[in-house]
């Protein structure tokens, strides 16, 4: 692996995290990941890195641009790459097959040591949505206690690191008492960590997303770590430069496989590694919405066109108010504002429905495309999201994008972290 430093995605998803860390040097050993259309996508990925260094990135360009299909496409990769995706949820049925296929891996690639253990479980059970949503608040829920399985891991593997990302209710959650746990089981395993509160869009991702980022380290082993909290990338937007070289289409329009943009590239689109020179457009899509729809989303664009104001659900005409929940979720209909330089989070509740993510052009009278989620997640334009089925898939391709670590975010970190091994 060329001594390149490496590490295990374990609750990966889509990539995200993995992405900002393969950028910034490190090599992946394995992704551990239950849902299938996201090992699917981060097979597709694994494809890209495979056929660019070895030299024929024309064949990942091909299947961007429909001239092949995913299974030729996977075919030009060598199986231990495939097998290095390992399509399991984690967790004591599962852990000893996980475990070989890790070790599988990492005798393959001659290695010894881990030095990097990333990923967070799925924060829905610490969110503070989710628990306003659910009946017992979350405290049923089993993915509350999956950071065990995360240590298991730890204690398994020994990475001299770690990096824990989720939500910023898994401070509250349980009044606490998870954060709690969670640090004391860590510190049984070996380990020590410190706590970052990180803004998104410090990092150079155009939507205020508050995460935590834990940061763990070996008893043995004593890193300079950076002040994630206060880390400012220079890199800033406004949202506008996400829509500005992408082509106008109406509600239920778009071309999955491939369209061309409407203009050169912007600093911010380049800076971000958003347009990498792989000028082909992929998933420009939206879902399509009924007239009742069209009409608020109009109404919420000159709102905030003519007062820069946000519209309340209340203050519709009565004939188009069908929730029957008047008291709460006064904005569920949202636009992204593209004068401002970050826009409101991309949650997993995208792939639902568009409401909360109404694109500013009131002449497009639409929701954000599928691309248009992923730019402001920061996803580069040739990462393509796969369903289990190949082809347009806005639903899967929507929950991945939402539920994701931004590549940007992960990215700077990575990099900070690079200079402590």
């Amino acid at each position: 692996m060329d001594n390149k430093l490496n590490y295990i995605d374990l609750f990966a998803g889509a990539g995200g995290l993995s992405e900002g860390f393969k950028r910034a040097g490190f090599e992946p050993v394995a992704h551990v990941e239950i849902d299938f259309a996201a090992c699917q996508t981060l097979t597709t990925r694994a494809a890209y890195y495979h056929l660019k260094e070895q030299g024929k990135p024309e064949i990942y360009e091909g299947y961007l641009k429909d001239e092949i299909k995913r299974q030729e496409l996977f075919g030009h990769m060598p199986d231990d790459i495939k097998r290095s995706i390992i399509n399991l949820g984690i967790g004591e049925e599962n852990n000893a097959d996980i475990f070989k296929k890790i070790d599988f891996q990492l005798d393959l690639k001659n290695l010894k040591d881990v030095d990097l253990l990333v990923g967070g479980p799925p924060c829905q059970a610490y969110s503070l949505v989710g628990r306003a949503r659910s009946e017992h608040n979350m405290q049923r829920d089993p993915r509350n206690f999956l950071y065990v399985q995360y240590a298991n891991y730890l204690e398994k593997y020994k990475p001299k690191m770690f990096v824990f990302e989720n939500v910023l209710g898994l401070k509250s959650a349980g009044g606490g008492v998870y954060l709690s746990n969670m640090e004391r089981l860590f510190n049984k395993k070996g380990y020590k960590i410190h706590i970052f509160q990180v803004k998104a869009e410090n990092f150079g991702v155009l939507q205020k997303r508050r995460r935590l980022i834990i940061i763990g380290w070996r008893d043995d082993f004593v890193p300079n770590l950076p002040d994630l909290e206060k880390y400012n990338s220079g890199i800033s937007s406004p949202v506008f430069n996400i829509f500005n070289d992408l082509p106008s289409m109406q509600a239920g329009g778009g071309k999955d496989k491939y369209a061309s943009y409407t203009s050169e590239t912007n600093s911010y689109l380049s800076d971000s590694n958003i347009r990498n020179g792989i000028d082909i457009l992929t998933q420009h899509i939206s879902r399509p919405q009924n007239e009742q729809d069209k009409l608020i989303y109009k109404i919420a664009v000159e709102k905030w066109n003519e007062n820069q104001e946000r519209l309340n659900y209340n203050d519709l005409p009565e004939i188009l108010k069908t929730h029957k929940n008047r008291a709460s979720f006064f904005d569920r209909f949202k636009i992204v504002a593209d004068n401002i330089e970050a826009s409101q989070t991309v949650v997993a509740h995208i792939a639902k429905d568009g409401h909360y993510y109404i694109h500013p052009d009131i002449e497009q009278n639409r929701s954000i495309s599928v691309r248009e989620a992923a730019r402001l997640q920061s996803f580069p334009d040739d990462f393509y999201f796969e369903g289990v089925k190949e082809g347009a898939n806005r639903t899967a391709s929507f929950k991945q994008i939402g539920n994701a670590v931004p590549p940007l975010l992960a990215e700077k970190i990575a990099m900070e972290l690079k200079t402590i091994f």
